[in-house]
This record gives C-alpha cells, structure tokens and sequence, in this order.
C-alpha cells in the first residue's frame, strides 16, 4: 500500500476563493488532532433579515480549504472525504475508504465501515475524515470517526449543535471579505468595479450571491453599479409578488438571464430545473447528453432531439453564470450545484413542467446506470440522484406505473451490500406502490419480492418469511398458481423458510414448487433442476440426507445431458453433491466427484478462480476425513495460498482455510506448526472478526486443546 491516500471526491475550490480570515479564523486552530469541528451556518443580519438560516454561506469551501492545506502541507497521510447526506451515502463512502486503507473491504457495508472506524481509532497515521452536508446525526450512529491521531470536520446546515464537536459558525463574509472576494473576481476591466462597494452591501455579504454576481458581472459587458441597478429592479419585483428575498434568490434569476444569452435556444431554464433535482453534490456529466436529456430539451413532440453538444453548451452556460460548477478533471465531469439554488429553482419551477422535468431525469439516470457497476463511485451518484429525484418528485415518478429507475436504485444497494439502508428503501418502495398500486398490483409484488431478499440479507429471517408468503399468494390470486412468477415465488418462501430454520415447512414448499416446475417446464428444463436442487437442501437441512443424495444425483445427470458436464451449472450441482456424500461420511464417493469438480474448475476457470480454490479446499478436507494426510496438507496448504493471493491474507475465506489447514497439521503430529498457525490465525481473526465470530471462538478452543495436549 502506498500513502499518502486520499478516497472521496474533493470539489475544487472555486475562483476567487475566501479563506475568511476575519469571519472564520479559528478553524485551522480548531481542527486539531483527536477533535471533531462542525462547521455550521450562523444567523447574522443577512439571515435574520431573510429568515433562512443557510444562505449558501461557504461551508463546504471551507472544508475543502482545509482539507487542501493539511494534504498538500504533509499533516495528514489519509484524506478521506465523505458526502453524509445519508447513511446509505456514509457507509459507501467509509466502504470506498476502507478498501483504499487495506483495513479491510469483506463483509457487508455495515460492518466494513465498522471495521474502518475501528481502524482509525487505532492507526497512528495521520488522518482528516470530512463529513459533509451531514443532514441528520443519527445516520452516523455507530459510525462517528475519533481517534488520537485523526481528525473530523462537519458541515452541516443544521445549527444545532452536534455532540462531541466544537461547533464552528459560519456567517456572512464581513464588508472587506466581500469586497475582497469580488475584486478578485473582475480583474480583467477595473472599469467592472465601479460601484462595487454599494453591491456588496445590497447582497447583505452573501457568499453564493456575490458568487452569481461576479460570474453575471465578469462574463459581460456590466460594471458593479450596473448590475446593482439589475438587482434592485429584480429584488422589488420578487418582493411586491410574496417572494424570496434573500439575495441569493434574487441573483439566481439574473444568473438564468445571463446563461440563456450565452446559450441561446431554450435549453438553459430546462436543464437548470433538471439538474435541481438530482445530488448537487455530484452528478455524472453524462447524465446531462443522454438521448432522454436531449430529448427532453427538444420538447413534447419534437421529432429531432437537440445535439449533445448543444446540451453540454447549456450547462458550460449554466456554468459561466455561477449556476453550477462543472469537474472536468473527474472522469466522467462531475457536475455540482449548491444546495440554495436548487431549492430557488424547484420554487420557480412550473407544477406542469415539473412532471416532465422528474420523468426525464429518471429517464437519464437509467439510461447511464451499467447492468454492471465496475466504478462503485458513480453507482454512489447515481444512488444519492436518485435519492434526491424521489424526495423532490415524490409521487410523480410513479405516474403510469413505478418508474423503473425506482427499483433499479434498489438492486444496486442490495449489489452493494448496504443491508439496512436498502431494506429501509426497499419498505418505503413497498409502502409506496401498495398505496399508489394496491396490495395486489404487480409492481406491489415484484416490490414486496425485493424486500422479502433484503430482509433476508440482512438477517431478518421471520420477517422475510411473511413478505415472501404475502408475494407468493398475491402472484397465485393475480398470476394463477402455474405462472413462473408464482412459481419462482414459492422457490423464495422456500428459502426464506430455510433460513428461519423451518427446514420441514421449507421442504414441502420446495417440494410443491419442483412438482409444479416439472409439470409446467418439463423435467429437463434448468428452472425444474434449480427447483430440484433448491428441495435437496432443504432434505439435507431437514434431516433427510438421503433424499437429499437422490435428488442431487438426478440434478447432475440433467444438468450433465442437457448442460453438459463442464457448465458452471454442473460443476456446481456436482460441488453439492460431494459435499452431501462428504456430510455423510462417504468419503470415497466425494473425492471421485471433487477431483472431478476441480480438475473441470482449473481448466474452465483457471487455477486462481475462487470457486476453484473452494474446489481445492473441499478435496482437501475429503482428503483429511479419509485420513490421507498428505494430499490434505498439499491442498490445504495451495488453497490458503489462493485465497490470501486473490482475497488478501485477512479475508473470512484466507482465515479459514488456515484455520483448517492448522487442525489438519494437528491430526498429522505436526503440533507446533498447528499451534504456529492456529495462534497467526487468532490473531488475524480478533483483529478483523466480530469478538463472537464462531471461528474465533473454533479457534481459541482448539489452541486450548493442544495446550492441555
């Protein structure tokens, strides 16, 4: 591992940026290590006058500022930034960070990240955890960073105090640092600064709307005095209409005007509305060229759609006009845009055109989203857009039937192991389409079926039973009782029931779901194998080993005539079938199959393929039942190998093969090597285990055997 290393999307500080030396001076002092600083808005005269609390104060390029400093100076050796504006986002920031510290990425986001905070309270490297945008402390429940070597800055735009931090506000610019700010944005014509004193006072020292003027200002031919005349015109009429009056919302509108001349064509107000809607935080550039986008720009039917290259001129129009910044040194440009303008965009933003706004940039998010997700970064965006195209949207992505961005969002938390934020999604997704659907819909179904595996994901076996008995009897009552729907249904109840331990009720399931398979596909269709195989694990859990062996034999000569005996299908069945005739002690019979199974791996697979060293490490313990003690420390010893090549010498899989590896040391009189590796081993185990992993405790028990040994 090399460090220094940093993990998270940095934003870049902005042109002309403030490190607000009078009205925030104490932050470097502050952010000492072992602390915690919040950064949170303060309500000086501006705010009181508006009422808003958090007028895009500069909170975040606060950070950034500091983040910066201590990097580039050498204070810290990990910077890890992190967009808190959910716990879904959280954990997949800390999970990034993690697999980026080597301190351990195996296991589901939860516990990762858990692993990470643990980490960080014990590394005597320097580091910096920047929470940004945290909207509610409890998602950082069991997850706060601390430490003596590190340090944590907050931003949030809550006031309130957050325990354990030294609360840090952020007010206004003062006058000089406003004027400061503005001069050196309009360096090319001094001309431009006339009257510049007077604008920062009508803009109460705004920080994002001195921002917007500036832009508006130095991209045109005005001065200060000139956009000052603009702005009150513009501020009169907001407050004659009941409007905001906050300055910021007065200069976003200005802003608009301004990025509709440089962009000429319609396009700029439309995907202005478009991108308030999704995470200001990050959006993928792509989004904003894809064929719905561009679609959607042209308007309702059009029969051409606008250019890609004349959506991309909006934004970089949107952009020159301090409405949003555009990261081209991302890959792929991520776009960002303040959370202040956003909401003074949706509050001018149509009834009727906001249908058409969240239908298209559900359209775009779909449209970029990978069947695979090999940039877990952009599936975080592309979850956080989603997140926040529902909270504004609502109901509207559900007009003709749940959009599918809707689900696809789901899947990609369950994909990433999120287990408690996709389970929590997955119950109002639920709750959603019985409401707007009915119990009984199809989508309320399909919904409820992803539910019921999140639940079970996460260890929540009785609930997961009920969700998969009220999916299976909507699907027979809407789908009819022979329909692959309600079929596959009763393969899920089944495993549901598996895993709650009601191995007998599971059985019978699974055996109605296999008959009913075989007589709607036919017997040699893959479904009606999987059903079979489904059933053998059930007899095998319910006691019934040699039903189990039957059922695991016929599925392999199916699978073999149909499949053929090298599909990964086959090797599976096959895998199963050994580890039946292994469990039940015929020993001989499992390592005529599993020599079978890993010779087929190895040549199909590859020698470093994990199903093949699985292959490996189940001969091997064929092997050691058999008494053959040889070959079972030669295979043993290549899958521990294996694994510590492929998943790292600290993953669960590594651990126990060593863990079996050392007890085969043990029975071959080897008993200070077993004791060697058995006490590595527990080391390993306490350090990135739970206390009360079933391994550790194996593993302290029969370390305890060959001591009194």
């Amino acid at each position: 591992m090399a460090w220094p290393v940093r993990c998270g999307a940095v934003p870049a500080l902005v042109d002309g940026f403030s490190a607000r030396p009078e009205t925030s001076p104490g932050l470097p002092a502050a952010l000492a290590p072992g602390g915690t600083v919040a950064l949170v808005p303060s309500r000086g005269p501006a705010e009181a006058k508006t009422g808003s609390q958090d007028s895009g104060c500069g909170k975040t390029q606060l950070a950034v500022y500091a983040a910066e400093s201590l990097w580039r100076s050498g204070g810290v050796d990990l910077l890890v930034w992190v967009v808190a504006t959910s716990r879904a986002s959280i954990l997949s920031g800390l999970a990034a960070a993690a697999a980026a510290t080597g301190s351990g990425h195996v296991g589901d986001a939860e516990w990762v990240a858990a692993r990470f905070i643990e980490w960080l309270g014990q590394t005597s490297r320097p580091w910096l955890v920047v929470l940004d945008d945290l909207r509610n402390p409890v998602d950082l429940d069991g997850l706060w960073p601390a430490g003596p070597a590190g340090r944590v800055l907050v931003t949030t735009p809550d006031p309130q105090t957050i325990p354990g931090a030294v609360p840090l506000p952020v007010p206004a610019f003062s006058t000089r640092e406003a004027l400061s700010y503005l001069m050196g944005r309009l360096t090319v014509d001094p001309d431009q600064r006339l009257g510049a004193i007077d604008l920062v006072a009508d803009l109460g020292c705004e920080p994002q709307a001195l921002a917007q003027a500036s832009a508006v200002i130095a991209r045109s031919g005005l001065s200060c005095r000139d956009y000052r005349d603009y702005y009150a015109q513009r501020a009169q009429l907001a407050e004659a209409g009941g409007g905001q009056r906050s300055a910021t919302a007065v200069t976003w509108t200005l802003s608009v005007e301004h990025a509709e001349r440089l962009a000429p064509g319609g396009s700029v107000q439309h995907l202005l509305a478009l991108a308030s809607l999704l995470d200001g935080h990050g959006v993928p550039g792509t989004v904003f060229t894809t064929a719905a986008v561009c679609q959607y720009l042209a308007g309702e039917g059009a029969g051409r759609a606008v250019d890609p290259n004349v959506a991309w001129g909006a934004l970089l129009g949107l952009e020159r006009a301090g409405l949003l910044s555009v990261d081209a040194a991302s890959t792929p440009p991520t776009i960002r845009m303040t959370s202040t303008v956003q909401a003074a965009v949706r509050a001018a933003t149509p009834t009727a055109l906001l249908d058409q706004v969240a239908r298209a940039a559900a359209d775009a998010l779909l449209e970029v989203w990978p069947a695979e997700e090999p940039q877990p970064w952009q599936a975080t965006e592309l979850r956080s857009c989603t997140a926040s195209l529902l909270q504004a949207a609502g109901d509207l992505l559900w007009a003709g039937g749940c959009h599918p961005l809707l689900v696809r969002a789901g899947q990609s938390m369950d994909s990433a192991r999120l287990t408690r934020p996709a389970v929590a999604y997955w119950r109002e997704l639920a709750a959603a389409s019985d409401r707007l659907g009915g119990p009984c819909s199809r989508v309320t179904l399909t919904v409820g079926s992803h539910l019921a595996g999140a639940l079970l994901t996460a260890g929540q076996a009785a609930e997961a039973v009920a969700w998969a008995q009220r999916v299976l009897a909507g699907r027979a009552r809407v789908l009819g009782p022979d329909d692959p729907g309600t079929i596959a249904a009763r393969i899920a109840l089944g495993r549901a029931l598996m895993a709650a331990g009601q191995s007998d009720a599971a059985a019978k399931v699974l055996e109605a779901a296999a008959a009913d398979c075989e007589r709607v596909l036919g017997a040699d269709h893959p479904d009606t194998l999987s059903a079979q195989e489904e059933l053998a694990g059930a007899c095998l859990g319910a006691g019934k080993p040699e039903d189990a062996i039957q059922l695991y034999q016929h599925t392999l000569a199916g699978r073999e005539r149909i499949q053929g005996p090298r599909h990964p299908d086959t090797m599976t069945t096959r895998q199963r079938l050994a580890d039946t005739y292994l469990a039940e002690g015929r020993v001989k019979d499992a390592i005529s199959q599993l020599k079978r199974v890993l010779g087929d791996r190895e040549r199909i697979l590859g020698r470093d393929h994990l199903d093949t060293i699985m292959a490996r490490g189940s001969l091997a313990a064929a092997h050691h039942s058999a008494g053959r003690m040889a070959p079972a420390l030669q295979l043993y010893e290549q899958a521990c190998q294996g694994y510590a090549r492929v998943v790292g010498a600290d993953d669960p899989q590594t651990l126990l093969s060593q863990a079996n590896l050392a007890h085969a040391l043990y029975k071959a009189g080897r008993l200070s090597d077993a004791a060697t590796l058995l006490r590595d081993t527990l080391d390993r185990c306490a350090r990135v285990l739970p206390p009360e992993d079933p391994l550790t405790q194996t593993l302290r028990e029969s370390l305890a055997n060959i001591a009194d040994g």
